[in-house]
């Protein structure tokens, strides 16, 4: 597809997925949002794509919401399951998690509001040593609860630390990050690339339907309300991906100490 405002380039397995509107520190627009819902939405069947890498162009990953868009702001069109804008821009971080492919986010200066909430919705967040992050909603006379923020935060961070931050709109700098567990690890900016590049690597070391029910296992484990209901989805998962042939593929590989040779599965 012809995108406007992002860019998607395909390295072999993963998508590395731009946004791109840097004049505007990225800012969401409802072009944006379209191109987005179109691309999130179309993964769930892709079998071709194993990882997405999501990062902004120039200095900002996401400013948040472009206000001064006022189509986003006010459209009238009935999208978005009755919510109009905000339903339509909600649902790009429910297709995020729903994607069976893990989604590496690499963060560098401002990450604010629904941009905060793309870094919180991918897998793995990386930080560059400019990043800041933080859920701006709070600041304009909103709830900061808001594009599943209150859902991530305290997941990731705790309740503490995700109750500060929402509710005073405190910017949470890269140090802090990855002292919370907020991000995984900090590199200087000019490296984003270079490490996200190796966690691909690293991805897609794994068999195709071991990494998509790992992400699945995960999404289903954080709300299970037992032990023994995330213990049945991982028993089913394993007996899945052992009747898989890449299962004695990955054994193999294993004695003789050499890379998987995988297939599709």
């Amino acid at each position: 597809m012809s995108w406007r405002t992002i860019t998607v380039e395909k390295r072999g397995a993963a998508d590395w997925l731009t946004l791109n509107r840097p004049d505007q520190l990225n800012a969401i627009s409802l072009e944006m949002v379209d191109e987005l819902s179109a691309y999130f939405g179309a993964l769930y069947n892709d079998r071709e794509t194993r990882v997405v890498v999501m990062r902004g162009a120039g200095r900002a990953f996401c400013a948040g919401l472009d206000i001064k868009d006022r189509q986003a702001a006010n459209g009238p069109d009935p999208f978005g399951g009755g919510f109009g804008f905000q339903g339509h821009l909600a649902d790009v971080y429910v297709k995020m998690r729903r994607c069976p492919q893990p989604i590496v986010a690499l963060v560098q200066g401002a990450a604010c509001g629904g941009g905060f909430a793309f870094a919180l919705a991918a897998d793995i967040r990386v930080a560059g040593e400019s990043a800041k992050m933080n859920a701006a909603f709070i600041k304009l006379g909103l709830s900061a609860c808001d594009m599943g923020v209150s859902y991530f935060l305290p997941r990731l961070v705790g309740t503490s630390v995700a109750s500060e931050l929402m509710l005073t709109g405190r910017f949470i700098h890269a140090p802090r990050a990855l002292a919370t567990g907020l991000v995984s690890e900090v590199v200087p900016d000019d490296q984003l690339e270079a490490v996200g590049e190796g966690y691909v690597a690293e991805l897609l070391a794994a068999s195709p339907k071991g990494l998509r029910m790992t992400k699945e296992g995960l999404n289903l484990a954080v709300d299970a309300p037992s032990l023994e209901a995330a213990m049945a989805i991982e028993n089913r998962n394993q007996l899945m991906t052992a009747a898989s042939p890449n299962f004695a593929e990955g054994m193999r590989a294993f004695l003789e100490k050499r890379r998987p040779n995988y297939t599709p599965d």
